[in-house]
């Protein structure tokens, strides 16, 4: 066993020393694998180094070593690590070194341009001053020659007022002896005018006499003429609201916009709109390659400007005047120019403008005979929330609430009312609410109106002869677009926004076929819109609706629809509008000035209505220009 045990130490010993040899072998090969990366590690360095110097078009060099060792790969790893640092600040350092080079051939640019700017300027300074000095010398040369021709001119009027004079002396002792004749005629008057006075008396009472029988004949022909003309006044007031009737109550006009260069170019953005040459109330449209016709009562081509299309509703305007309620709002897809037509450019106005500058001519050739109060009110209606654009809290949800008076109509409490007075209180009213309304960019329109827009004019009067007073309004009302979302590219809160618009008017579209159905009950309340219109659209108002029309290849299923609809429009029949008047005492005449249309508490908070001593002033310089002189009240709508 024990000599078993000595071969087996001797077996192991001799492993012992194999294994010591093949490590020996192995520290030996690991000493020359380090020396050899080491080599090429110095070798990638002064590469790196030689390549960084020469700019070489290949900005990294990766080399793949298969080592054995962990030492060794961790080494590398390192080595590699730095070099990528390294190389990190070379490209920082290149960064920095071409954007200083930017810099300095920017300056050398501006160098070259302001030394060109420098060198024009003294051309131009010298060129002056050559000019200054030939106009001087112009000058000069003027002066003298002007004062030679003044002083020559100025002898001969010497010799001829010499001339003058001697003959004037000659004619003195020529009427020497005329004034003695004179004289001697002034006397024999002197004694004629002594009996004048009394024959001057007996003439004045002839003549006096005579001019209070002329006058009396004259104050009774005045009389009889200004009868006669408030019976003409009176007479033309019933024909032209006959007239305005017979047209009908809802009356639909379609206006067609031209094609700009926001339609683009190609098939899409041709012109598939024509007109009746004969017939100014017929529009054909193409189709997907079908003609379809709709007779409207006037079609304006894009040819129309904004005072053709005024003319055509400055006649229910005037009634606004009589007392009688009038509504006028413009229907189209996004895009077709509606706000145009209602607002216009400060350069070319639209309805809105133009309506109350019409209301201010009007008022002034009756101002011998009424006194009128102009009031305006604006507001909006956004994601089915009216708020008014005037207040001193835009942001503010008001709500539409019935007259406690029980006459049925509908008021605003909290609405904010500006008596207007000229065309600047106009201008900055419509600068302020225009500042406050909802207006978005999206694929159909740059500046889209995401709101529906209603301009209030109350107009109220009392006739200074007869104590007779009249109360009329006018609504304009700017609708928002109707679009497709897909088309439009809505999202988010722009979508949000078309969903509302498009769900107001269906109601209102669903309120149309309820009245030209004659329903017993028409949905006024499914919307804020056509809640707020009831009173338009419900048989006490004078309506008409201009429809807008997009005339390109891409918007006829959009113009469809609202060409279908404005048929629709027509076809309803209201009845006619009624006045509203009431005749006063004289006594009473003067409270009613002030008096609101629709007599409600007057509870304190601003929710139901303003102070009773004005209108709450708005901080801001445009709040503090427009200067509201009537009070605000609750506002009929």
């Amino acid at each position: 066993m024990l000599s078993e045990l000595n071969l087996e130490v001797q077996q192991k010993t001799n492993r012992l020393a194999e294994v010591e040899l093949r490590l020996k072998d192995c520290l030996a090969e690991k000493a020359q694998e380090e020396e050899r990366l080491s080599r090429r590690l110095r070798d990638s360095h002064e590469t790196i180094a030689s390549l960084r110097a020469q700019s070489p078009p290949i900005k990294y060099i990766i080399k793949t070593v298969e080592v054995e060792s962990s030492k060794t790969k961790q080494a590398l790893s390192e080595s590699q690590t730095r070099n990528q640092h390294l190389q990190e600040q070379v490209a920082m350092q290149r960064q920095v070194l071409k954007e200083m080079e930017q810099q300095l051939q920017g300056s050398h640019q501006l160098t070259a341009q302001l030394r060109a700017q420098i060198a024009m300027y003294e051309s131009e300074l010298e060129r002056a001053h050559g000019q200054m000095l030939e106009e001087m010398q112009s000058l000069e040369e003027d002066k003298n020659r002007a004062v030679e021709e003044a002083f020559a001119r100025a002898q001969v009027e010497m010799k001829a007022v010499h001339e003058n004079l001697a003959g004037v002396r000659t004619n003195l002792l020529t009427l020497q002896p005329a004034l003695r004749t004179l004289t001697n005629d002034y006397n024999g008057l002197k004694r004629q005018v002594r009996g004048f006075p009394l024959l001057l008396q007996e003439a004045l009472k002839s003549v006096k006499a005579e001019i209070g029988q002329a006058i009396e004949e004259v104050n009774s022909s005045n009389q009889e003429l200004l009868r006669k003309y408030r019976r003409e006044l009176q007479l033309r007031k019933k024909c032209h609201n006959e007239l305005v009737r017979l047209k009908g109550n809802i009356r639909v006009i379609a206006r067609v916009r031209p094609v700009t260069k926001e339609d683009g170019e190609g098939p899409e953005a041709t012109n598939a709109v024509t007109f009746d040459p004969d017939d100014d109330s017929i529009i054909h449209l193409l189709h997907k390659g079908k003609p379809v016709s709709f007779e409207l009562d006037k079609v304006f081509s894009p040819r129309a400007s904004q005072q053709d299309v005024f003319q055509e509703v400055q006649a229910l305007i005037t009634s606004c005047i009589d007392g009688f309620n009038v509504c006028i709002f413009a229907y189209g897809q996004t895009g077709a120019g509606k706000t145009y037509t209602m607002e216009g450019t400060p350069e070319n106005p639209g309805i809105n403008q133009r309506a109350l500058q019409l209301l201010f001519s009007e008022v002034q050739e009756k101002a011998s005979d009424w006194e009128y109060t102009i009031t305006v009110s604006v507001a909006e209606i956004y994601n089915e929330v009216l708020r008014d654009l005037l207040g001193q809290e835009p942001q503010e949800k008001l709500e539409i609430r019935l007259c406690p008076d029980g006459s049925g109509q509908l008021y605003v409490p909290g609405l904010t009312e500006f008596q207007v007075q000229s065309v600047d209180d106009i201008n900055k009213v419509f600068e302020f609410g225009h500042t406050n309304r909802t207006t978005e960019f999206t694929n159909l329109n740059e500046h889209s109106s995401r709101s529906h827009a209603l301009l209030i004019v109350t107009v109220r009067g009392v006739d200074c002869s007869t104590g007779l007073r009249t109360t009329g309004k006018l609504n304009l009302v700017d609708l928002a677009g109707s679009e497709r979302v897909g088309k439009s590219g809505a999202e988010g809160s722009r979508l949000r926004e078309a969903q509302h618009i498009n769900k107001s008017l269906s109601a209102l579209g669903d309120v149309i076929a309820a009245l030209r159905s004659r329903h017993g009950h028409v949905p006024f309340r499914n919307s804020k819109l056509t809640y707020l219109l009831q009173d338009s659209l419900s048989g006490d108002s004078k309506t008409l609706m201009v429809v807008q029309v997009s005339p390109v290849e891409k918007n006829t299923s959009e113009t469809l629809y609202s060409l279908k609809f404005a048929e629709r429009v027509r076809s309803v029949e209201l009845g006619p509008g009624s006045r509203r008047a009431e005749l006063v005492s004289w006594s009473s005449q003067e409270h009613l000035e002030w008096e609101p249309a629709c007599q409600t508490p007057q509870p304190s908070a601003r929710a139901h209505s303003a102070p009773s001593s004005g209108i709450t002033s708005r901080p801001g310089s445009i709040r503090r220009r427009l200067q509201p002189s009537g009070k605000s009240r609750p506002l009929p709508v």
